[in-house]
């Protein structure tokens, strides 16, 4: 098969796509032969070197999320998993590639009216949003601002916050992607990117600010974004977009009457995660949940694709294709 390898730690230029023993599934695994694998920012940094986070040892194949047909079983899986469309996460590890082993208990059926691409667009981010929502708890008629709004994340938590009844102000770094926060349904869209971005929020919402911040961002615009929940609100940190998480002490959170949402209300255990996978599956074949597949590649332009990741030109969610 052919697989993307990470063998040293740099620009988008060292991910290598290169011919690849099959590998083999163990006890209580089956083989995915993959059609879609996602790609996070995440992925992006760690590939750079440069993610907040321990980095794994090399040489590894990356990827996280993939959707494909299970073409083999391990010992003591379930052969009846054989043939069938699946979507599933692989552990961190082994989804930029041709095929995958993966533990049967991990794989989602994807329903009969949803395609591989939008399946692999919700079983990560999907859940994530589906998670956030789920902690913060929007109400009707609260104000909810969402950073990074254009992303494959943002695009989703969009939805669910206007499922919910709340408002929503989007804010994002290009016009493509306030577009899309606006085609799928925020109230106000910001470029955070320009001057003056917290004023134009306080002017849309109110001067007392937002009930309630989703933050993708980091760094100032995070710190910023905090600044513009209003006492009684409630922030949560998701992202890194900026390469560095926001930075807020509780006893400041306190000062301002804020709630420090922690992302481990999004994901209390490994079940409520899968729980949340197999739900965002279901809304997306019931027309709940849109990802935004913004841009596909083949593995052998892995490296563009992380270039346009990096360079903040993609729109959505960005997948390799095999």
């Amino acid at each position: 098969m052919r697989a993307v390898w990470l063998r040293k730690f740099g620009g988008p230029e060292v991910l290598l796509a290169e011919e690849t023993p099959d590998p083999v599934p163990g006890e209580g695994q089956v083989l995915v032969e993959v059609v879609a694998s996602g790609i996070t920012y995440v992925e992006t940094l760690v590939r750079s070197g440069s993610a907040p986070m321990p980095l794994p040892p090399l040489p590894i194949i990356p990827g996280n999320g993939v959707a494909g047909t299970v073409v083999a079983a391990g010992p003591g899986a379930d052969t009846a998993l054989i043939g069938r469309r699946v979507a599933t996460t692989t552990g961190g590890s082994g989804g930029y590639a041709e095929k995958v082993a993966v533990s049967a208990s991990t794989v989602i059926p994807i329903p009969d009216r949803l395609g591989f691409q939008d399946a692999v667009g919700l079983v990560n981010d999907g859940r994530t949003a589906l998670g956030i929502a789920r902690a913060v708890a929007p109400k009707a008629g609260e104000w909810v601002l969402i950073g990074a709004a254009g992303g494959g994340v943002g695009s989703l938590l969009i939805q669910v916050a206007k499922q919910a009844g709340a408002r929503v102000v989007a804010t994002a770094s290009s016009e493509a992607k306030l577009d899309l926060a606006a085609r799928r349904g925020a109230d106000v869209a910001i470029d955070y990117s320009r001057s003056g971005w917290e004023e134009r929020v306080r002017e849309a919402t109110g001067d007392a600010g937002v009930d309630v911040a989703c933050d993708a961002i980091g760094g100032d615009i995070g710190r910023a974004t905090f600044e513009l929940v209003a006492r009684g609100g409630r922030f949560i940190a998701f992202g890194v977009g900026s390469g560095t998480m926001t930075e807020v002490s509780e006893e400041e959170a306190v000062a301002r009457g804020v709630t420090l949402v922690p992302m481990g209300a999004a994901f209390p255990s490994a079940a409520a995660m899968q729980e949340l996978s197999v739900q965002a599956l279901a809304d997306g074949a019931a027309g709940r949940l849109r990802p935004a597949i913004g841009q596909t590649f083949p593995l052998e332009r892995v490296a563009d694709a992380h270039a346009a990741i990096g360079a903040r030109t993609a729109l959505g969610k960005t997948l390799l294709i095999t």
